[in-house]
């Protein structure tokens, strides 16, 4: 058999991949990171995530759920995952990376402590109104990190690089005259942060009910910690 006849017979008999097949990488490849799929890909997968973790929670969502709303196959997210606890992980890192980098923003445009008590508070009560999921995911993986000593690496890791990005923050307006901190940068964050995460629970617990007394309350304790 001539070398053109072998090959006509090799296309005639190996099968066509089929074209909506996900592009899988060979196994001796070795571990890609999730930043390695495309945006728009590794933004579905995220966001599928969210809103199975949030309406079904962690142990009701399966890679078969997040695949199917996000459009990949089963197989590509245990590659580039492996589990849906490490999922999970993921998306809440992301969404905190976004956040921060809003909340950097916003608290740039400060320009005295008032402003920036304001910022923070007007931060707050938007993520409770508009994207209240984040939230959920948060204290999803909380949860998660009590009996999973993986995640629970992650999660410290996670709380501390939030706690050192605001105490930075806190730092710079201190630095610029905007604040007068009443202790350490990290503690006052810590503070701030704990504040949020009480009120974010309470608020989504209780929807129907005016908070508008408790956010003030809780806006007079932030001045005594922020300014003179």
């Amino acid at each position: 058999m001539s070398a053109t006849d072998a090959t006509a017979v090799e296309a005639l008999t190996t099968p066509a991949k089929d074209e909506d097949e996900e592009a899988m990488p060979s196994s001796s490849s070795p571990p890609v990171s999730a930043k390695s799929l495309s945006g728009e890909k590794a933004q579905r997968i995220i966001d599928a995530m969210r809103r199975s973790v949030a309406r079904r929670g962690t142990a009701g969502s399966t890679f078969d759920h997040v695949s199917r709303e996000a459009g990949v196959s089963r197989g590509l997210l245990h590659y580039y995952f492996g589990t849906k606890e490490q999922l999970l992980v993921k998306a809440v890192r992301r969404d905190c990376e976004l956040r921060l980098e809003l909340l950097e923003r916003r608290l740039s445009t400060a320009r005295s402590a008032d402003d920036f008590i304001d910022l923070m508070a007007e931060n707050l009560q938007e993520t409770l109104r508009e994207d209240p999921d984040f939230v959920t995911l948060v204290f999803e993986l909380f949860t998660l990190s009590r009996r999973n000593v993986e995640i629970a690496d992650e999660y410290a890791g996670l709380m501390r690089r939030t706690r050192e990005r605001v105490a930075g923050m806190l730092a710079a307006a201190q630095e610029a005259g905007i604040l007068h901190l009443h202790a350490d940068p990290e503690a006052v964050a810590e503070i701030l942060f704990s504040l949020g995460d009480g009120l974010a629970l309470r608020m989504l617990s209780e929807p129907e009910r005016n908070f508008t007394p408790t956010i003030r309350a809780g806006i007079a304790s932030v001045r005594a910690l922020l300014t003179d």
